[in-house]
Formats: structure tokens, sequence, C-alpha cells
């Protein structure tokens, strides 16, 4: 009986090639209204003026905050193998790009 309740939890994840590969992004920027958060992907290259999103990613405020639990225990077991994240001091980029965030 365990073995077909195990089954049916089970999900088939499929990752095409190209999503795969992945996208850099060393910026994101997150909006939020009453019913979504929108995280924008950006890659940001020293010396270049302008940059474009790479990636947009639009969740619902509860899957918002699994992420970021997730994310935050997933840190936690990266600095407990391989040590401290070291932060740098990033320069203020100044933002002329969609709508701010509503609380």
């Amino acid at each position: 009986m365990e073995d077909k309740k195990q089954k049916k939890n089970n999900l088939n994840i499929q990752l095409d090639e190209n999503i795969a590969e992945g996208t850099y992004a060393n910026l994101a920027i997150i909006n939020h209204s009453v019913s979504e958060f929108v995280v924008d992907f950006v890659n940001i290259m020293p010396g270049i003026p302008k940059a474009k999103v790479k990636s947009r990613i639009i969740l619902t405020p509860q899957h918002a905050k699994r992420f970021m639990k997730a994310l935050a225990e997933n840190i936690k077991r990266f600095e407990n193998a391989h040590g401290v994240i070291k932060e740098f001091e990033q320069p203020n980029i100044p933002m002329s790009f969609g709508p701010t965030g509503q609380a």
C-alpha cells in the first residue's frame, strides 16, 4: 500500500535542453502587487549602461514565501559544506525600469 502512495506522490518533471543550459543573471529586481511577485533576472555588464531582462518569473505570494524558505535552507546547507558566502558591497544601480512594488 505504501508503494501506491509513493507512486501517486511522484511528479515527473521534464527539463528541456535549452532551459537546462540556464541563463546567467547577476541582478534580480523584485516587484509585487497584492496577488503576485514578479522577479526579473538581469545580466548587467560593467561599463555598459544598458541591460536586458533575461528571465521573468511570476509567483503567487504563497509560492514566493516557499521559494524564500527553500532558498534560505539551501544557502544554509551550502555554507555548512563550503563556508560562509562573502558579500561584497554593490554599487548603487539607478533603475529606470517598470513599476514599483506595492505594499
